[in-house]
């Protein structure tokens, strides 16, 4: 309600800002379009058989159709379908299937959307550029008529409409190039907005239909991708209530938040974008309910207020953050979403076992939890210092303290009840007369004691740095007045339960309190517990330094049996081996990146109860690059050492995991530490970097199934940890579901601990409704895949997939590797060099300064070919792979593991929609325009042609007549972004020519180059 009153407020204060032609034109079309019209949106109830009189809502359901947009459409209005060719009457789908509809409501926001967007283009940049705008559209919409250059009867006319956009775009004065490029960019933008906006939406209407139909109580969602479809479906299959409550109760899905830069989109912008959405909302809202021509006027205005409010804003980030202020940005998603929409979901979690398995979930039981990198992970960053990783800890403790004392006081102030039971009167006395009160006012004045000392500790880290250490603290705060443990912030909650259900209030008990307590086992006192992230590499230096240091030679130059051994050695005899701070008085053994290592695991050492999750070791490939990290936390004093995580990442690492944890599960000495627990991380963007995107999955695949047996063997519960990206080049799916259930059987047992990276933060968690959904499918599809039957390959497939992994891989490195061709031409035809002026992490773009591809981070890899709509990583290998077998006499087991093997099929799928989202005619332009060395344009026209190669050898695997033909969703959504992502590179093509052949900084065009990439960006849903 508060948001409602802000922007409708707000929306007021625009009205003398609006031109006067658009003021007209909204109070014209809002008094022609009032709600008690004929085409008024309405709802009709249904009880008993009887039909209840009221007003009729909305149907969503109607005919699956295409639709574009421009930026001059007449009269816009959020509540006008007619002027826009939609009428209700013509909104009942002929299939009655609205999940696969194109819904008039989605086309008229983007309408209206699009056509305030070139009201204030037109208002703020005049009428030439606005024309400019529509003539680039106009002609890339002519290029896609006449089949992008796919269409060979068309050719001719593809080539003239390509040749007269090029030739337009480069006529463009550099303001030109930036300005237009700023209008496709946002539009693609709003077009995000209402597209997943539209798919809660649509989502809501389901409900709706599920609610009328009594197959659902409304709690979740009755999809086969939600824990409301999941739980009857298991039901069915003959899974016992009480099997299905007990996997359920006991499963964990832990997001890890990384500060990984895929965020093109400015945070100012991103919240503009979140207020688009809310005047969706509401306008939803509106359709339903009566609304007076005053309000949906208003409801217009605010959206052209919001539409010249990012216009006039400043979209680009203009420094490189630092780790600190990434980690506070990248952790508000927390703060601002997550912590009302965690105990939210549950809510309907709960609420949805107790429909169809007959009891709850238990308050203190944690099905989502959630970490960081954010100023924890150091891999490749200089920048993230041990006094980072503590200023990140003590502010997040800060937060969270702020937040519980919030709740507490919410808690407070509604828990006036008189009667307790013995336990509680016995703890606050027999004079309280309100003893809920008198409890929770000492755990409030404690949580506030609690923030406070996070606060001192923080200004003592400042005034250091600051070099005003001596300066005197009013009072200093004891740990011992603080909450420093999560349990026993639970136990009081407990306490505060039991009295309230042994006193018979337990429907008071199931309201904040029971809030309360799922966001401490969601979050805990720090929250948002930080890992830490490492490559192997530096532990071994700091281990060579100290091993020098004492005499005992050069531990790198050592074997890695040597290596093993000495190292369970010092770990079972508890020595110390150097003197705290020694380090920093011998410099002769000691360089500053050992000095570095070793003060982060002395940082490790002095940090309290949860503030660090997982150490994380980047690049692991032995053994003894785990025994290192446990050797060195022991060494700093760390209590209770943290988990370690190997993160095995290329090809090679994958296949020698189990080697290298065979080897740890059998020293005695680390078996005795670990508690028969352990983390394995699965690195999914450097093992396709490295090896292709087949190969990778098939290694992954097997990597994962061979690490179960073994721990199987060993007795050890192991859990896996996915580090994934949003894009398929970088392990992303966008059916979660379906990855889930594509994994390994017996791999993940219940336990889900995956990364959301970049822009996957605010596309998942962003928005409250979006986060409830992605919770529900992760849950869902982590409580389908245990107790689904799912059998393991047969033997002809897996000698298939080794088939089909090893040639993949040929071609892969054959291309990427081998060819000198590939580097030059890797540089000139993408924008990879300039990627680096996005600001958008902390973080080098290369682990190291020198080095080529292979130094190249597995983001920016992507990244740069996505831009240029190629996406190479994603594909190139595939092709040559299927369409050996395909010409073989083994193509009858493949086309059956297609249709049979849900694993092997998803992987496929998902390369199918990369080519349908790629673009070679486009990849073309820029080597057309950016590549000056023919033998690299030689090795552009085959990497092309392997495209094409890609594409036939799919189609004929799939059976399909064209790609993606089943996904029509998406196939809608293409049909509207590709002239605008069409346009802006183009754009984006002659900017960066012009910026390579003037060899000298140019605001404009670099302000030009980096407003391009990010609307590419928007436009293709992703980055690296």
């Amino acid at each position: 309600m508060q948001s409602s009153n802000r922007i409708l407020t707000s929306s007021r204060r625009a009205l003398s800002s609006c031109p006067p032609a658009v003021r007209s034109s909204l109070v014209n079309n809002n008094n022609n379009n009032n709600i008690h019209s004929k085409h008024s949106l309405g709802l009709v109830f249904q009880s008993a058989g009887h039909k209840l009189s009221g007003p009729t809502r909305f149907d969503y359901r109607q005919q699956c159709r295409s639709f574009s947009s421009s930026f001059q459409e007449p009269n816009p209005s959020l509540f006008n379908f007619a002027q826009n060719g939609d009428s209700i009457e013509n909104t009942t789908s002929t299939s009655g299937d609205s999940s696969n509809s194109d819904h008039p409501l989605l086309r008229n926001d983007v309408r209206v959307m699009g056509n305030l967007l070139g009201q204030v283009v037109r208002d703020h940049e005049g009428k030439e550029i606005f024309d400019k705008v529509e003539d680039l559209r106009a002609m890339a919409k002519e290029w896609r008529k006449a089949g992008a250059g796919r269409d060979g009867d068309k050719k001719t006319d593809a080539e003239a409409a390509f040749a007269e956009l090029a030739s337009t775009v480069a006529s463009l004065s550099d303001k030109e190039l930036f300005t237009i490029s700023r209008a496709f960019t946002h539009f693609l933008a709003m077009a995000n907005a209402a597209e997943a906006h539209h798919r809660i939406r649509r989502i809501r209407q389901q409900q709706r239909e599920a609610l009328e139909a009594g197959t659902s109580s409304g709690a979740l969602y009755p999809k086969s991708d939600s824990i409301g479809g999941v739980l009857p479906a298991l039901l069915e299959q003959g899974h016992s209530a009480e099997e299905i409550w007990q996997a359920l109760s006991t499963q964990t899905v832990d997001y890890v938040l990384t500060a990984h830069p895929t965020e093109v989109n400015r945070r100012t912008i991103i919240n503009k974008n979140k207020r688009v959405q809310e005047i969706l909302t509401m306008a939803d809202n509106y359709r339903t309910t009566f609304a007076t021509p005053y309000e949906q006027e208003s409801l217009n205005r605010a959206m052209y207020a919001e539409m010249a409010s990012i216009w006039l804003s400043d979209e680009l980030n203009r420094a490189k953050p630092t780790p600190e202020v990434e980690a506070e940005k990248g952790t508000l998603v927390v703060e601002t979403v997550l912590w009302d929409s965690v105990p939210q979901f549950l809510r309907k979690l709960d609420a949805t076992a107790q429909e169809f398995l007959g009891k709850g979930l238990p308050a203190e039981s944690a099905p989502v939890r959630f970490a960081s990198w954010m100023g924890g992970d150091r891999d490749g960053n200089p920048n993230v210092k041990p006094h980072t990783t503590r200023i990140v800890c003590l502010k997040n403790r800060a937060k969270a303290a702020s937040l519980f004392k919030r709740d507490l006081m919410r808690l407070e102030s509604e828990l006036s009840l008189t009667t307790c039971s013995e336990e509680m009167r016995s703890l606050v006395g027999d004079d309280a007369r309100e003893p809920y009160r008198v409890y929770l006012r000492a755990m409030i004045e404690k949580m506030n004691l609690t923030q406070q000392w996070a606060e001192q500790e923080l200004a003592k880290i400042y005034d250091k740095q600051n070099g005003t250490s001596n300066k005197p603290l009013e009072k200093a705060i004891s740990t011992n007045d603080i909450y420093l443990s999560r349990q026993e912030l639970m136990d009081q909650f407990q306490t505060i339960k039991r009295s309230l259900n042994e006193t018979g209030n337990s429907f008071v008990a199931d309201g904040i309190l029971t809030d309360l307590m799922r966001n401490l086992s969601a979050f805990g006192l720090t929250l948002i517990p930080l890992d830490v992230r490492q490559e192997s590499g530096k532990h071994e230096e700091a281990i060579d330094s100290i091993t020098r240091y004492l005499g005992l030679g050069s531990y790198s130059q050592w074997d890695e049996q040597t290596k093993v051994n000495w190292l369970a050695q010092q770990i079972s005899s508890r020595r110390p081996l150097i003197r705290p701070g020694a380090w920093r008085d011998h410099e002769e053994y000691f360089s500053p990146t050992a000095i570095d290592t070793l003060e982060i695991f002395q940082m490790i050492a002095e940090q309290h109860q949860d503030s660090l999750g997982a150490y994380v070791i980047s690049q692991c490939t032995s053994a003894s690059d785990v025994l290192a990290v446990l050797l060195l936390q022991l060494d700093a004093g760390v209590k209770k050492p943290l988990r370690i995580a190997p993160l095995f990442e290329t090809l090679s690492d994958l296949e020698g995991a189990t080697d290298s944890m065979r080897t740890l599960f059998s020293l005695p000495a680390y078996m005795g530490i670990i508690g028969g627990k352990q983390e394995v991380m699965i690195g999914y963007s450097d093992s396709a970097k490295d090896a292709g995107r087949l190969a990778a999955s098939w290694a992954q695949y097997e990597t994962q199934e061979k690490l179960a047996a073994l721990a199987k063997e060993f007795s050890v519960d192991l859990s896996f940890f996915h580090g994934k990206g949003g894009t398929v080049g970088r392990g992303g799916n966008p059916q979660t579901f379906l990855a889930i259930m594509s994994h390994a059987p017996g791999t993940i047992k219940g336990k889900f601990r995956i990364t959301e990276q970049g822009e996957m933060i605010n596309q998942n968690f962003g928005f409250s409704d979006r986060a409830e959904r992605t919770m529900d499918i992760y849950t869902a599809a982590v409580l389908a895949e245990k107790l689904t039957e799912r059998p393991a390959p047969l033997d002809d497939y897996r000698e298939m997939m080794k088939t089909l992994s090893d040639v993949s891989c040929a071609k892969y490195r054959q291309v990427v590797r081998e060819d000198e061709r590939f580097v030059p031409y890797f540089r000139s035809a993408t924008p990879e060099w300039e990627l680096g002026s996005l600001n958008i992490g902390s973080r080098p773009a290369k682990r190291k300064a020198t080095g080529g591809v292979e130094s190249l981070r597995a983001i920016p890899w992507n990244f740069a070919w996505t831009q240029t709509r190629l996406n190479l990583p994603s594909w190139l290998g595939v092709g040559t792979a299927i369409r050996k077998i395909l010409d073989s006499d083994k193509a009858s087991v493949l086309r059956e593991m297609y249709q049979n093997w849900g694993s092997f099929r998803t992987m496929i799928d998902m390369v199918e929609m990369v080519l349908v989202k790629s673009e070679p005619g486009i990849a073309k332009h820029y080597d057309d325009v950016l590549v000056k060395d023919e033998k690299a344009k030689e090795l552009g026209s085959e990497v092309r042609q392997a495209h094409l190669e890609t594409e036939q050898a799919v189609l004929d695997l799939t059976n399909h007549s064209e790609l993606a033909e089943n996904n029509k969703i998406l196939l809608r959504k293409l049909t509207v972004r590709n002239p605008y992502v069409d346009c802006l590179n183009v754009l984006q093509a002659e900017t960066l020519r012009r910026l390579r052949e003037r060899g000298t900084e140019d605001k404009i065009l670099k302000d030009a180059l980096l407003i391009s990439i990010t609307g590419v960006a928007n436009g293709m849903g992703n980055t690296g």
